[in-house]
């Protein structure tokens, strides 16, 4: 996760954004993905993009017919997240391997016809509350992950520890730990897109607020079944 990231890259909503579709959110905000290309029609959006803008978008399928219709235009979710390629490396085959950072939300409002050039999928996107926010309208958000994070349940869990290295850097932004909580801490696919497609960071951080208290919840009853077999200086991975 890099400080500011999303204010200094900019995204051209007007021109078609290439579509890299998953069967569930792979990549949020701040997230970096590990993604290797392999098949003909993102080895092509791999040489167009790195010709252009060097985004593309990580799209997500609706529903299960993509599987039979894998190779043709299974419909999509209208949310996804807008990528950035931070490193890429092309192997002498064609294939590629990349690093992604997220950059931000977007929603498709129409996807470019079928073109016998154009392998790939692509779509206009328009911005998914784009604004900035500041750190004094979220500093209940950031005293709450602090606090619950610091001591209690969550504490056990590994990924706790990292997490508030970042949260007691005055210079990493609460909006972007909001982000590094959702895609370090969370699971589940439909929260995840939920997530993903909630314009609101209020409204976000109060569902991220919801499920970890859930997930508190949980550690405390599996503590309270099984408290002898939990070995000393053990922690939840």
């Amino acid at each position: 996760m890099s400080d500011g990231e999303e204010s200094t890259i900019r995204v051209n909503f007007g021109k078609p954004m290439p579509l890299f579709p998953l069967d569930s959110v792979a990549l949020l905000p701040q997230q970096v993905l590990p993604l290797h290309i392999f098949e003909p029609r993102y080895r092509q959006m791999m040489e167009h993009t790195l010709d252009s803008s060097g985004q593309f978008a990580m799209a997500i399928f609706r529903g299960r017919a993509w599987k039979q219709q894998y190779h043709g235009r299974p419909p999509l979710m209208r949310a996804v997240c807008v990528g950035q390629i931070a490193q890429h490396e092309k192997l002498s085959d064609g294939r590629f391997n990349l690093l992604l950072q997220g950059i931000c939300r977007a929603r498709i409002t129409s996807e470019i016809p079928a073109d016998e050039s154009l392998l790939y999928r692509a779509a206009i996107l328009e911005p998914i509350d784009a604004r900035v926010h500041e750190d004094e309208e979220l500093a209940e958000a950031r005293e709450y992950l602090e606090e619950t994070l610091s001591d209690g349940p969550l504490s056990q869990l590994a990924a706790s520890r990292s997490v508030l290295e970042y949260i007691q850097n005055v210079e990493v932004p609460t909006s972007a730990l909001l982000e590094l909580v959702s895609f370090t801490m969370l699971t589940g696919k439909s929260l995840r897109y939920r997530l993903l497609a909630e314009g609101d960071i209020q409204r976000r951080a109060t569902l991220i607020k919801s499920e970890l208290e859930s997930l508190a919840a949980l550690i405390r009853r599996a503590a309270d079944q099984h408290p002898e077999d939990w070995p000393k200086g053990a922690s939840w991975n």
